[in-house]
């Protein structure tokens, strides 16, 4: 009888709970019959150990967020020594076959290269582009750049050691190539897509509920890099530009800079317009898209966000909701026909797209049809959960 695969996960910056492509992959994983165990921050402060459909998912207390040099140091150094002791009972208690690491950090490579020397396979999950991250995204083309050209290391570093990379579009395998300079076949993409069994379009808003107003939602992380900023200032001009005091944003999502996003809507006066939810389980997704009639995807066009696949856009289409977003290459191969784009990186353009949908409820069904069309027959997971399997089948 052939041992099953023992396949463990190293994931940083997220609960297991709140990364859905982490999910995806590990629960995929364990159908196609490999042993998956996850290390990772718990969503409290307490050590856990526990079984989530057949995946093992080992947490411990999460960091303070770093924020500078210092602040950086401290978080990635605890995460790695607590990462590296998990593994250890890991390897002790179950073995396992392969390290699969989620970044960001890249830095969970150090992790890998010990085990490495022990004949384990590593696999390198690419979520995040982690140079352009913390530079443009963060930063604004700034930042440290010692720190900066550290973080082009360790990708670097990530990239030739990796038995296999899994690059989530096009444009990060073109950063792979180049960058890293690895040979195209080493690389799988495997983008972000919804599980449409978990977004059933019955879910249908009973008009009630919204109080005769027209629902502006955002659903996901609200980092500095995800433009949250720029839907607050959108809504403002809604308000103000376009006279369309009618309506209300949900807000969805937590994240590093949702402070800052809530402290703009108070200055700029809109607070009984926008309402700022918080985190929420994913199996309360359906329940909150199924209120939203427009959805935007806010991320202002940079070095970063030119480059990136966002799941909320694949969300929002899996719920037939019409998009606006900024004209970002990912964006248009992701949305097609689902989005509207504003091109001048702008709220006010944002607004004006926004404006133009509220008055017009049948391009915004339409809309909504070719969307989730696109994600039934190309981008959900069920699609995409091959190239995984298939990387897997030849490492």
């Amino acid at each position: 009888m052939t041992k099953r695969k023992h396949i463990l996960m190293l994931l940083q910056n997220n609960a297991y709970s709140h990364d859905v492509r982490v999910r995806n992959e590990a629960q995929s994983l364990v159908a196609a019959g490999y042993d998956v165990t996850v290390i990772c921050p718990a969503d409290g402060k307490r050590f856990t150990f526990r079984d989530v459909a057949g995946v093992r998912v080992w947490s411990y207390p999460p960091p303070r967020d770093g924020n500078g040099v210092i602040g950086y140091a401290i978080e990635y150094g605890y995460s790695l020594i607590m990462m590296g002791l998990f593994s250890l009972l890991v390897l002790l208690r179950r073995r396992f076959d392969v390290v699969h690491a989620h970044n960001p950090p890249d830095m969970l490579v150090l992790i890998a290269l010990f085990y490495k020397m022990l004949g384990k396979k590593f696999v390198f999950d690419h979520h995040d582009l982690s140079p352009e991250l913390y530079r443009y995204a963060r930063f604004s083309g700034s930042g440290n750049a010692v720190l900066f050209r550290l973080l082009i290391f360790f990708e670097m570093l990530s990239c030739k050691v990796a038995d296999r990379v899994i690059a989530v579009n096009q444009s990060y395998r073109d950063v792979e190539v180049k960058r890293a300079k690895i040979k195209p076949e080493k690389i799988s993409i495997v983008r972000n897509g919804p599980n449409l069994a978990q977004f059933a379009l019955s879910h249908v808003a009973n008009p009630s509920e919204k109080n005769g107003k027209i629902v502006i939602g955002y659903l996901g992380i609200i980092g500095y890099q995800d433009g949250v900023d720029h839907l607050v200032r959108a809504v403002g001009h809604l308000v103000n530009d376009f006279g369309k005091s009618d309506i209300e944003c949900v807000v969805v999502g937590e994240g590093d800079a949702l402070p800052a996003a809530q402290q703009l809507a108070n200055e700029l006066k809109l607070s009984e317009y926008i309402t700022f939810i918080g985190w929420i389980p994913y199996t309360s997704v359906p329940e909150c898209l199924r209120r939203f009639d427009i959805c935007v995807a806010p991320e202002p066009s940079n070095i970063y966000s030119d480059r990136s696949t966002v799941i909320k856009i694949m969300e929002y289409m899996a719920f037939a909701k019409p998009i606006v977003a900024y004209d970002l290459p990912e964006h248009r191969y992701s949305a097609g026909e689902a989005a509207v784009y504003a091109t001048n990186n702008t709220p006010l353009e944002l607004a004006q797209h926004i404006a133009a949908l509220i008055d017009d409820p049948q391009r915004r069904e339409t809309m909504g049809q070719a969307g989730r069309e696109r994600v039934e027959n190309v981008l959900s997971w069920s699609h995409q959960e091959r190239a995984l399997l298939e990387m897997y089948s030849s490492l």
